[in-house]
């Protein structure tokens, strides 16, 4: 009877054994974390620009006139005669004299005073005249139209927001106006009115600005606002041309 001894010798290590072993020494590896998402970007601030403000503290509805192409706007002081031009200065020179208080104002009512005085004459025929060209146009019923021209005169000479400026223009035009002669008088205030007139076309064109600068801030951070009139038309003057005055 045969016996088999053991066979003693190096162990074998098949494939299969390999793979075993490494999963093995693999489940005992530390794991690698991922590194954790970024964090979200900051949120973008938004820097809101002020809102734009009317010019001169106005009121954020002024209806106003419109320009022509040579930017020109309407006006109680263009298309009018001579004598109305004289007239309608000495319109502002009352307004002037009643509403620019200031201590640099005061000058304005010393010259008013002394250009009724001296001009009285002159004053009184321009008056005349005027009466004649609104009843040409009018009629026996000239009146009427011929007072709501001149309300419309004085409402617009008034406009709050103009004053400041309004008062220094015209304090200009009373102290160029004190070496006029009578003579000269309907003259002078055929250059000199446009040099108070300008204080308004100015104030319309920066107030215009405003309204459109406000539309594109509205369109951008906020609810559109209706646009007001463009303008509030007046009856024709007496010269044959229209004006108009800012809205009361």
């Amino acid at each position: 009877m045969f016996r088999f001894s053991r066979l003693s010798g190096p162990a074998i290590v098949t494939g299969g054994t390999v793979a075993v072993l490494t999963v093995a020494l693999a489940s005992c590896a530390p794991k690698v974390v991922p590194p954790p998402p970024p964090p979200p970007p900051p949120p973008k601030v938004v820097i809101i620009p002020p809102k734009p403000m009317p010019p001169n503290g106005a009121s954020n509805n002024l209806a106003f006139p419109a320009a022509d192409a040579n930017g020109l706007r309407e006006s109680v002081n263009r298309n009018i005669s001579p004598s109305q031009m004289l007239w309608n200065l000495r319109s502002a020179y009352n307004v002037a004299a009643l509403n620019c208080n200031e201590p640099k104002h005061a000058n304005i009512l010393v010259r008013y005073r002394a250009f009724l005085k001296n001009h009285a004459r002159t004053l009184t025929a321009a008056n005349k005249k005027v009466d004649e060209e609104f009843r040409k146009k009018y009629g026996a019923r000239f009146t009427a139209p011929r007072e709501q021209y001149m309300t419309a005169v004085y409402n617009h000479f008034a406009l709050p927001p103009t004053l400041p400026h309004f008062c220094d223009a015209v304090l200009a035009v009373s102290e160029d106006g004190e070496a006029v002669k009578s003579v000269d008088l309907e003259a002078f205030a055929v250059r000199s009115l446009p040099n108070i007139e300008v204080v308004f076309d100015d104030f319309y064109r920066r107030y215009e600005q405003y309204r459109i600068d406000l539309a594109a801030w509205q369109a951008q951070y906020g609810q559109p606002v209706a646009q007001p009139a463009s303008a509030v038309v007046l009856p024709a003057t007496a010269g044959g041309g229209t004006g108009t005055s800012p809205k009361k």
